[in-house]
């Protein structure tokens, strides 16, 4: 697995790590130990899965005693920008290898190794330190090793204060090595299972700050409760920490057995290392079995949603949305061969069809998912045809998935939701209303709807025309539909200034009314689609206009930055990153598209697939050791150095890279 094992620089200290569940859940947090978010934790749970996430155990307070000396082990930063204890100059290296480890070096003879890793087999968390080093055993009759929890019980999108409501109860084990607490009565009970012995000493602390929640201007401080203290003796050996949460009708069985056998069999010793040894060894194979270092990374996204499953766009704040989930499983799951997984959320989205339509997200509390997307349906229709493409599904999966793409081109082809309709006079998709944001340029502030694009956008009609492309193969009703679209599609999105593709036509349903923004959702009519719309000179000239104006080593601009609305920095407070969310920012996920359009109009040979790899894919592979550590991130800045920016864990900009890999090595298979 991917190692990052290097003499540390004190700025890359705030990369993040990410350890998911498989069913909302994650922890989360940095190389250095600093939490600089709100969703940083050890214990984050999805309580109705994958939604209804709470935050449990935010982090620990760890350090080791040895002849009335204090060694850290962990970091804290409280308000207004104090961190103690500082324990950067002891930190000697970081490791994803096979989860997030630390090496620490405490004195001249001794060396702390501590990890995480989440158990997807339980949900547990699972914590382990150990000495090494020359001095192991002098040291370790020296060292004790001591362990506070940090407890909230909150939404993981909140803050938690200091009240009088917080319950500090602990329930222990006869040997005191285990205990469980359940801050307030509606949320799940936390369960910590050790090696260790518990001191109950119940504590406020106070004015932790997290940096990256005040540079998005929002709320950035909260304080934390400590029920009490873990002691370690490292002359028995490792420390195990396993934490976990007792939740009603949760896959976990194994967190809340665990607890039980604690509190009423085995000694909390031999309980805490068999249970950790066995999750670790469980969760070592099922990585290995994985394959790349992509793959595994890519394996977090995917999660439980009812009987089926489903991708999260994101971590940490993304739940489930449709456009983001037939764009990322193409890369995520079809094109590395996890097609019964693919099967599995196809399936289970074509079960929310209403009037056409797929949902656009479902939302973190509550059933009625939100139909507020003219492309979601349409992105549907492209992974089914990359599904079905692989020849998996069987007879009547297959006769399902057609008829849900039936019912979605009826629906558009009638009228539904938000002026949705292909338009009598040309058979171009028309769509939307004020206020309401419908393509993937999405962002809103208010009533303020950034990037409207009303009328007939370029990508939409590329992803419509495909769509009825895609249909036409079983059902030959769509063909002329097809047909017509795209001469249409010829004939008006041509811009006879510089021969790209202008953004937008009938602008707010006005005849002949025209965007000229220079944007990225031209490239999908060269790239990104089974079916190119443009070939040879036209073609070309949409790829050079895009490498030309936005091209950048992280992806593609979302406007060119001459344009006057341009805004090259993606910072502030919600209104200004909103602002600049689709005005100009750099969007990774745009690099599959891009990177397919250039190989088919400058060629596959071998010379091209090297310098498409070398120019616009080794950028992205450099910076999964950066921010979102063997991840990529959701957006960056349109302005040199093009700083990452969004969620340091995006599962489109992810699948997307996983789908280039793959047509690379098709075309490798095939030979010059």
């Amino acid at each position: 697995m991917t190692h990052i094992d290097r003499p540390f620089d004190i700025t890359r200290l705030e990369d993040e790590w990410l350890e998911a569940d498989g069913f909302g859940g994650f922890a989360s947090g940095t190389v250095g130990t600093l939490r600089t978010r709100r969703y940083h934790a050890l214990l984050l749970t999805a309580t109705r899965t994958p939604g209804g996430r709470v935050v449990l155990v935010n982090g620990i307070e760890a350090w080791l005693e040895a002849d009335g000396k204090r060694y850290p082990l962990s970091m804290q930063r409280y308000v207004p920008d104090v961190i103690y204890p500082d324990l950067s100059a002891s930190l000697l290296a970081f490791s994803t290898e096979p989860w997030p480890t630390w090496r620490f070096q405490p004195d001249s003879q001794s060396v702390v190794t501590a990890e995480v890793f989440v158990s997807k087999a339980t949900r547990e968390t699972v914590l382990r330190w150990r000495l090494e080093g020359s001095g192991v055993a002098s040291a370790a009759s020296a060292f004790s090793l001591k362990v506070r929890p940090l407890l909230s019980g909150r939404d993981y999108h909140a803050l938690h204060h200091e009240n009088s409501a917080f319950n500090f109860s602990a329930q222990t084990s006869g040997d005191l090595a285990c205990a469980s607490w359940q801050p307030y009565g509606d949320l799940p009970v936390i369960n910590a299972v050790t090696n260790g012995v518990y001191g109950h000493a119940p504590d406020w602390y106070r004015n932790f700050c997290y940096v990256l929640e005040r540079e998005r201007g929002l709320d950035f401080s909260e304080d934390l409760a400590t029920p009490g203290v873990f002691s370690f003796d490292l002359a028995d050996g490792e420390a195990v920490m396993i934490l976990s949460a007792s939740i009603a009708s949760s896959a976990s069985a194994m967190g809340s057995a665990g607890i039980a056998a604690c509190t009423t069999a085995l000694p909390g010793i031999k309980l805490a290392i068999a249970h950790a040894t066995e999750l670790a060894r469980i969760e070592q194979q099922r990585r290995g079995a994985l394959g790349s270092r992509l793959q595994r990374s890519a394996d977090a996204y995917v999660v439980a949603r009812n009987e089926g499953r489903t991708i999260l766009a994101g971590f940490p704040w993304f739940t489930d949305w449709g456009r983001d989930t037939f764009i990322a499983m193409r890369g995520l799951l079809i094109a590395t061969g996890r097609l019964d997984e693919a099967e599995a959320i196809l399936l289970e989205w074509s079960g929310t069809l209403s009037e056409g339509m797929l949902p656009n997200r479902f939302p973190d509390y509550g059933d009625t998912p939100e139909y507020n997307s003219v492309d979601a349906s349409l992105w549907f229709v492209i992974a089914v045809h990359d599904y079905l493409a692989t020849n998996h599904a069987k007879a009547d999966t297959r006769t399902r998935l057609q008829q849900a793409v039936d019912t979605i081109l009826t629906g558009y082809t009638n009228g539904t939701r938000f002026n949705i309709k292909a338009s009598a006079d040309d058979g171009l998709l028309s769509a939307g209303v004020p206020g309401v944001q419908l393509t993937w340029m999405d962002a809103k502030v208010g009533d303020w709807v950034v990037t409207p694009r009303i009328g007939k956008p370029v990508e939409v009609q590329a992803l419509w025309i495909n769509a009825l492309r895609i249909a036409a193969t079983w059902n030959p009703q769509w063909q002329q539909a097809a047909q017509r679209a795209l001469q249409a599609f010829l004939e008006r999105f041509t811009d006879p200034s510089t021969q790209g593709l202008v953004d937008n036509v009938d602008v707010d349903f006005v005849k002949g009314a025209v965007d000229r923004s220079i944007r990225p959702n031209q490239i999908f009519a060269v790239g990104g689609l089974p079916f190119p719309l443009l070939e040879g000179v036209a073609a070309r000239a949409v790829v050079d206009q895009v490498e030309a104006q936005l091209l950048t080593p992280l992806g593609l601009r979302t406007l060119a930055s001459s344009d006057p609305a341009y805004r090259g920095h993606y910072g502030g407070t919600p209104l200004e990153r909103d602002g600049a969310y689709h005005q100009g920012t750099v969007w990774p996920w745009l690099l599959g598209p891009f990177v397919e359009a250039w190989l088919r109009v400058h060629g596959a040979g071998p010379d091209a697939r090297a310098q498409a790899k070398a120019r616009f894919l080794d950028p992205l592979y450099a910076h999964l050791d950066h921010t979102g550590l063997d991840h990529l991130s959701e957006i960056a800045d349109g302005d040199a150095p093009h700083t990452p920016a969004g969620t340091p864990f995006q599962a489109w900009s992810l699948g997307e890279l996983l789908r280039i890999e793959n047509l690379l090595a098709r075309l490798e298979s095939i030979g010059p």
